[in-house]
């Protein structure tokens, strides 16, 4: 059986690391983007991310502009907007896509263990998915769920 460590994803400067480096952590994947409606989760995402880090928990994001254009162009832009207006402290990816042909084997994967309430495609930026100490996802959360009310859930991996 597969689990997120068997992935590797591409970092802002184009580096590839493997999701090995987050092994025996609970994780917070989530497909971000800097000009949704949604944005404003990623102050709930740090909180989440400062209550539990030192007890293992890392929330990991992932830039996508597949639904209405709501990402930068530049990495580098996205970056710098999460860090300056949500003091974003948790590790932003490259951008990627979720759904489709050029999906990111992660999120495929993601997809098929969780599937959401009619399909496994993703249909909105913050849809979250947990993620246990052994790489294996435990719940996917809809985009309008608040990171506050998964405190629960994490609570429960650490």
């Amino acid at each position: 059986m597969s689990t997120i460590y068997d992935f590797e994803v591409k970092k802002p400067n184009g580096e590839m690391v493997s999701l090995k480096e987050y092994e025996g952590k609970p994780l917070l994947i989530v497909n971000t983007a800097s000009k949704c409606g949604f944005t404003p989760q990623f102050g709930g995402l740090q909180e989440l991310y400062e209550e539990y880090k030192d007890q293992g928990l890392t929330v990991l994001g992932f830039p996508c502009d597949q639904f209405n254009d709501q990402e930068f162009d530049n990495i580098e832009e996205t970056t710098e907007f999460c860090q300056v207006n949500y003091g974003v402290t948790f590790p932003i990816f490259a951008k990627i896509d979720v759904n489709g042909d050029h999906a990111d084997p992660l999120f495929n994967h993601l997809t098929t263990e969780k599937k959401g309430m009619l399909s496994k495609k993703i249909k909105w930026n913050f849809t979250k998915f947990l993620v246990d100490r052994n790489g294996q996802v435990i719940e996917r959360y809809a985009p309008q769920t608040a990171p506050e009310k998964l405190t629960e859930d994490v609570k429960k991996l650490l």
